[in-house]
């Protein structure tokens, strides 16, 4: 039956970008309409289907099945039905989903940036399309959550409530939001943003919205009359907070690899092996199921698996959860060869996509040392295009100066000029990296910490970078280096005379013990990416694909493996001179002098194989929220991420696989800056693909992102947290031309994001029921203190109070112009300054300035005159 009614069910699947939605009514699929995206009934499933526009490759596709916790058997049989077959409708390269309410997954959630709404009941209930102009609406919703918000229709009564969470009270024509005395900022602002949702989405904009802080209801007596109204008087005391906090299987490097398939009628699944997993042992003929400790299972379906293997696929998994007792929220992913997720991905030692290109080169890893092809940099090029700088790792030509320091004594020490480029293992150093960007001066300052350096001595290094960090107003980004794992800019600001010593110290006047013969290796094939790694001198060290120097007393032998380029040999040559100025005498692999093997110990076996090296592949950049707002530290990942997903109160951690970066938000606490760094170690030693504990991590702070960290991020926005650029800060994400936030697929309405009034402070109370409240408007009726205010905060200027006899300018000279167009004397970071009280007022009225951003002597001074804040 469902067969005869498949070409009607997906005669309407679109192939466009974007988002597209059925639920399961009757057995049948319905489409749900753009309003209601991102309503869910319990009682029901779901198909969602996400097609995406990828850069150089082909559309891809995910598709979802959402079941409800009240749903019936029929109905997920029927979903996963459908998604089997509107997978085979779009040429099963579609990436399938399975998602429980409650436990969906980041990508899923993503889809719906202000949250998802449970509803009670289903299809059942008479759900069948949002009339926008209805009005005849009454729920209480429970928000929970500060990145992904879900809302959840509760009993319209008191004893719903409680002192950590939010509660929207949706009367159709007006939402008020009930802010818990224990709920947070982020949550606050995330709980308006839904309630604009609904109101655009569902009311055509004209809902009007108030808020009541809870704890101070006395403040909001005309919200609470209609409170009261529909909820009763409150009697005793609400319940205490619940925990946002759900046991999470954090990422387990217990990762095995299933091999499925029929034996004379009967599903065999027979583990094949464990992490680290390798691409080659996925057979095109077979079908395979990836478990991560139970946490997520993954079918990989090849692509000259049978048909009814790859058709069975999705059920094989679900008959797998049970098989395993896995609990029912288990995620679930099915996947066909050549479309395979981020996710599966990163489970892999290694991937590499068919007919993938790596940009303006490639790079290679073998041993402990990374080489790199030839690439010529051009500065502009890598400015202009921020997606080159961080695919290549870097951030310029490598042109710009350099300032060398050594730790000594646990203080900072210069080092000689003559010797840049010479690292010891005993040693630490820091290295003061200065460029120009758009002809402003940029910092990065490298910490290298060498393989035998004293633990006070990589303390004392870490310290010091903090002074140096202070020292240019907290500009630098900051690179933790471990001796071996050198990033490639770091290569090329040494201009291929990079060296480093297996043990020893720089210091003057140490003499370092000068062993008879001493070995390094050479590789590189430009002055960008050279360099030169003392190796025991041993003849088991050499490698046929390389070049290497054996310095001896008497004289340096320049050793030219078979599998070495020209190139090579030449950058072999310039490191030669420099690091010894004995003569030189050129040994070709296979016709060494005895000498030669004297020197090493005697000759020995050594790695020969023609081409050793192994390209890197690329890998999807993942990111992750640090923060420990709810009172526990956590990681949670951000899928599909943008700019926007930064979170200025938090750090975020940003894992592109050859380096780790932590964003840090100016508002981040020093407790969420140390956990991270502890759990990035974590993430590391346990990550199901075996990666490098050393991996070298970067410190970037909110304003002065280098492009090797904007590169990652779609249309970056460099103006986003600046000063100048967002005096109003009420600009409609999704194109507006101005107003507050409007909802995908929903008007945009006119109006600021809050219109705040009160006391001095604006021409007259309004609330709810004003007859003067335009549509769509956002007001706040509470008396807002510093802790509970929930308008969106950006850095604030750090700048004073004018003196006395101050200038005041009229606003039209000051308000959004560009720097040139400033008058004389006027800071372009604090323009607020040069405003009097009452023009200040009124634009803060009118939503062209944010409160947050102001100077601390504005904020107190308005405190204190309007009595609202």
């Amino acid at each position: 039956m469902m067969s005869d009614n498949t070409p009607d069910a997906f005669r309407n699947v679109g192939r466009k970008p974007g988002l597209q939605i059925w639920t399961i009514n009757n057995m049948k699929m319905a489409p749900v309409p753009a309003q209601a995206f991102g309503n869910f009934f319990e009682g029901d499933c779901y198909i969602v289907l996400h097609m995406s526009e990828k850069k150089g490759s082909a559309q891809s596709a995910d598709i979802h099945y959402w079941i409800g916790n009240a749903s019936s058997q029929d109905e997920q049989g029927a979903a996963a039905i459908y998604v089997t077959q509107l997978d085979e409708h779009l040429g099963g390269s579609p990436v399938q989903h399975r998602e429980v309410q409650g436990s969906e997954s980041p990508r899923f959630r993503s889809y719906f940036k202000n949250g998802l709404i449970y509803k009670k009941g289903g299809v059942s209930s008479g759900f069948q399309h949002v009339d926008t102009n209805s009005y005849n609406v009454l729920r209480l919703l429970h928000v929970k959550g500060r990145k992904n918000v879900t809302a959840k229709e509760v009993e319209v009564s008191w004893s719903s409530f409680n002192k950590g969470d939010i509660f929207l009270l949706d009367m159709g024509k007006s939402i008020v939001q009930w802010n818990g005395p224990q709920s947070n900022r982020r949550e606050k602002l995330k709980a308006i943003l839904l309630a604009q949702d609904i109101r655009d989405r569902e009311r055509g904009g004209r809902a009007q919205i108030g808020v009541v802080e809870g704890g101070h209801e006395q403040d909001s007596a005309e919200l609470m009359k209609v409170m009261t109204a529909v909820l009763g008087q409150r009697s005793g005391s609400l319940k205490e907070a619940t925990s946002d906090d759900k046991p999470v299987k954090e990422q387990s490097n217990n990762v095995r690899l299933y091999h499925v398939f029929d034996d004379s009628g009967n599903v065999v699944v027979q583990e094949v092996a464990a992490q680290p997993l390798t691409q080659d042992l996925l057979l095109s003929s077979d079908c395979y199921i990836v478990d991560q400790s139970g946490s997520s299972v993954m079918v990989w379906k090849g692509k000259q698996a049978s048909k009814e293997e790859r058709r069975d696929a999705l059920n094989r998994a679900l008959n797998y959860v049970k098989a395993k007792s896995y609990p029912p929220s288990t995620r679930v992913e099915v996947m066909s060869e050549g479309g395979e997720s981020a996710m599966f991905k990163h489970l892999f030692k290694s991937w590499r996509d068919k007919g993938q290109t790596q940009g303006m080169g490639k790079t290679y890893s073998a041993g402990k040392i990374a080489k790199v092809d030839q690439v010529k940099f051009d500065v502009m090029t890598l400015h202009a295009r921020p997606e080159l700088a961080a695919q290549q790792r870097m951030v310029d030509d490598a042109s710009g100066q350099i300032k060398v320091w050594r730790i000594e004594n646990l203080e900072l020490a210069e080092v000689n000029p003559n010797t840049y480029g010479q690292f010891y293992g005993g040693d630490c150093y820091l290295v003061l990296y200065t460029y120009l960007r758009g002809n402003q001066q940029q910092y990065i300052l490298y910490m290298w910490q060498g393989r035998h350096a004293t633990k006070d001595e990589v303390t004392a290094c870490a310290f010091q970078a903090v002074n140096v960090d202070n020292k240019y107003n907290g500009a630098p980004i900051q690179v933790r280096v471990v001796m071996g794992k050198e990033p490639r800019h770091f290569l090329a600001i040494f201009k291929g005379k990079l060296i480093i010593f297996e043990g020893g110290t720089g210091r003057p006047g140490v003499v370092n013990p000068d062993a008879a013969a001493r070995l390094f290796q050479v590789r590189g094939t430009t002055e960008l990416n050279t360099k030169a790694t003392e190796v025991l001198a041993r003849a088991s060290s050499l490698n046929t694909n390389d070049v290497f120097l054996l310095r001896t007393d008497r004289i340096c032998y320049l050793w030219y493996g078979k599998g070495c380029s020209g190139d090579e040999r030449v950058m072999g040559r310039t490191m030669s001179d420099v690091l010894s100025k004995q003569d030189k005498q050129v040994v070709m692999e296979g016709q060494e002098p005895g000498e030669f093997w004297v020197a090493l110990g005697g000759k020995a076996p050594y790695a020969s194989d023609k081409r050793l090296q192994r390209e890197e592949p690329p890998h999807n950049p993942r990111l992750f929220e640090c923060s420990n707002q709810t009172g526990q530290f956590r990681m949670t990942e951000v899928d599909d991420f943008a700019q926007s997903d930064l979170d200025e109160e938090d750090v975020m951690l940003l894992d592109t696989w050859e380096e780790i970066f932590f964003w840090v938000g100016n508002l981040a606490n020093k407790t969420e800056t140390k956990e991270a760094w502890n759990c990035a170690q974590e993430y590391l030693r346990s990550h199901p693909a075996g990666r490098d504990r050393d991996t070298p991590v970067i410190f970037v702070k909110q304003g002065h992102e280098p492009p090797t960290f904007t590169g990652w991020f779609h249309a970056w926005d460099p103006h986003k947290w600046s000063d100048m650029k967002n005096l109003n800060m009420n600009k409609s994400p999704v194109g507006g031309s101005g107003g507050s936030y409007g909802a995908p697929g929903g008007p945009v309405s006119g109006p600021p994001l809050y219109r705040i009034h009160g006391g001095d402070a604006s021409p007259g109370p309004l609330t709810p029921t004003s007859p003067s409240v335009q549509r769509g408007q956002t007001f706040v009726t509470k008396t807002l203190s510093p802790s509970s205010s929930f308008t969106p905060s950006f850095a604030a200027g750090g700048a004073k109070s004018p003196s006395a006899g101050a200038m005041y300018l009229d606003p039209g000279l000051l308000v959004d112009k560009s720097i040139s167009e400033l008058p004389q004397g006027v800071d372009p970071s604090h323009r607020e300054n040069h405003l009097s009280d009452v023009d200040f007022q009124n634009l803060l009225g009118t939503g062209r300035l944010d409160f947050q951003r102001l100077p601390k002597w504005r904020q107190n001074d308005l405190k204190k005159k309007a009595g609202l804040f």
